[in-house]
């Protein structure tokens, strides 16, 4: 594998799952195939540019800078754009101003809430889908309690 499709690898793993340490990331690039060793993932982490961000989990794990979203961000994103949140089943439809709808989503999607498996925008209304076992009502409760943290 060349230092291009490692880092295609890289990007994908630390997308898709919380990833801590150096060791972590070698033993997922290994579970794919990939031989690496740790000076090799040392040097990739500072070329790629990975930052540490604390994960729902509480743990810090690395992420990218464009990705690093805070729950703070999102909670803002929440009040500035989100009128109501509507539950039904495992999916919650928020509704916001005309013409926000993706910028939401966007922001939900940057912020890796660890209850949303994924976002789906059109103009004004933003579908996102919860992760199991989480439901749909928990999730609307959830982004309900982000949106009214620090109101007055």
């Amino acid at each position: 594998m060349n230092r291009n499709e490692r880092h295609a690898a890289i990007q994908r793993l630390v997308r898709a799952e919380p990833i801590s340490t150096q060791a972590e990331l070698a033993d997922a690039l290994r579970r794919e195939g990939h031989e690496v060793v740790q000076t090799t993932i040392s040097r990739d982490v500072h070329e790629l540019g990975l930052v540490k961000v604390r994960h729902a989990s509480g743990r810090l794990v690395y992420a990218f800078p464009e990705d690093a979203g805070t729950s703070e961000e999102l909670a803002d994103a929440l009040r500035r754009w989100a009128l109501t949140a509507e539950p039904s089943g495992n999916l919650v439809v928020v509704t916001t101003p005309y013409g926000y709808a993706s910028a939401l989503a966007q922001a939900i999607d940057v912020a890796r809430h660890p209850h949303v498996a994924g976002t789906i925008a059109g103009e004004n209304t933003v579908l996102l889908v919860s992760r199991e076992p989480v439901t749909g009502a928990q999730l609307a409760a959830e982004l309900q309690a982000q949106r009214l943290r620090g109101a007055a």
